[in-house]
């Protein structure tokens, strides 16, 4: 086993969370490395890129946090253009969640937060849907981001402008330490050579791979499958959120449709006819007109989830290795906080203290 004497701070997985990172440390003067085993599945590719704390009904200390990563979105993306030089697709658009009954409207644990409209003000805002839908809830404080062709690559760019280094295609294999202080991986690389790649400190954010690394973690894939469906520019001003569907339009006419949640799919790939079939289902129950546009592509992808859908944030048990992982379907909106958050913390810059709250609420061993 060859060493790589080296000491780079790692960032041990290559998506959304580790970008996001990544390019908050470079930005603070770190020497970063990003491992990463292939970008391409990761959770930042596959996910709608809705900006949705109000629509999506998070409560307590989780819409606390997204909430607080809401507000930073501006500057954060402000940041990556900046370095980048590339757009990411920030629209606060609004969203819109249709309900049965006023009962199903008024109990919606972020109702407060919404305006309440009638079935007239509903189809102004969302022309075309189904009679089903009496009322609704616009968030006009909630939006979007084009993750899978903007974000992500802007993202890539910064980081490679600010001299983080990427190894692609190289698998963690295993963390190193000495009594408990982190002291760096073991790397399988694309040819299957093993390597020691040291280092005193790491941030894990492998999403729902996670777990494969770091055995103790309470981590576990929820698939979901998607589709995009093309329709003429602004045919929605709005983002749909259903219950078990959502609708995201962008500029050109492009609308995402998600979400199927397969808990029990493991990380059993590819897509399967139920759960295409649920997503049809869905654009049937919110807009059927829609059913009639053409379809342009399929995808599927695994959410990295925690029994109480909240992220491991923080120090982890070993000394030196930082988490930043477990952001269930909420990875695209709490990307900005996380950064924040983690990058302040290896650079010892005071936190606030609705920062050291928000964080202190996030640790590993809550459960």
């Amino acid at each position: 086993m060859g060493v790589v004497n080296e000491k780079p701070l790692l960032i041990l997985g290559g998506g959304l969370m580790g970008l996001a990172i990544a390019h908050e440390l470079a930005k603070r003067g770190k020497q970063v490395e990003v491992l990463s085993r292939s970008r391409r599945e990761a959770a930042g590719f596959v996910a709608a890129g809705m900006l949705a704390p109000h629509a999506e009904g998070l409560q307590g200390n989780l819409l606390n946090l997204g909430q607080s990563s809401l507000q930073r979105h501006s500057t954060w993306i402000e940041n990556i253009e900046t370095n980048s030089k590339m757009s990411c697709g920030l629209k606060t658009c609004g969203i819109v969640v249709p309900f049965e009954s006023h009962k199903d409207c008024e109990s919606y644990p972020t109702y407060k937060f919404g305006k309440k409209l009638n079935r007239n003000e509903l189809l102004q805002e969302v022309p075309g849907l189904s009679e089903k839908w009496k009322l609704g809830l616009l968030f006009k404080q909630d939006g979007q981001i084009d993750n899978r062709r903007l974000l992500m690559r802007a993202l890539e760019k910064a980081c490679f402008e600010l001299g983080v280094h990427f190894q692609e295609g190289v698998e963690v294999v295993e963390i190193m330490k000495d009594l408990n202080k982190f002291n760096g991986v073991k790397i399988k690389d694309i040819n299957g050579n093993i390597n020691h790649l040291k280092s005193e400190e790491a941030v894990l954010c492998c999403g729902a791979w996670s777990k494969q690394i770091f055995k103790t973690l309470p981590i576990f894939p929820v698939k979901g499958q998607m589709l995009s469906i093309q329709g003429p520019k602004q045919i929605l001003k709005r983002i749909v959120f259903g219950p078990g569907i959502y609708l995201v339009p962008r500029d050109d006419g492009l609308i995402i449709v998600g979400a199927t949640s397969e808990p029990e799919a493991g990380f059993q790939t590819g897509l399967t006819p139920n759960g295409q079939s649920e997503l049809q289902k869905g654009i049937q129950s919110l807009i059927p007109e829609l059913n009639q546009l053409p379809h342009m592509e399929r995808w599927w992808g695994f959410r990295p989830c925690t029994p109480d859908e909240g992220p491991l944030l923080g120090m982890s048990s070993i000394n030196g290795l930082w988490l930043a992982t477990g952001h269930h379907r909420n990875g695209v909106l709490l990307s900005a906080i996380t950064s924040e958050l983690i990058g302040k913390s290896i650079c010892s810059t005071p936190l606030s203290n609705e920062e050291d709250s928000l964080l202190s609420h996030f640790r590993w061993d809550r459960f």
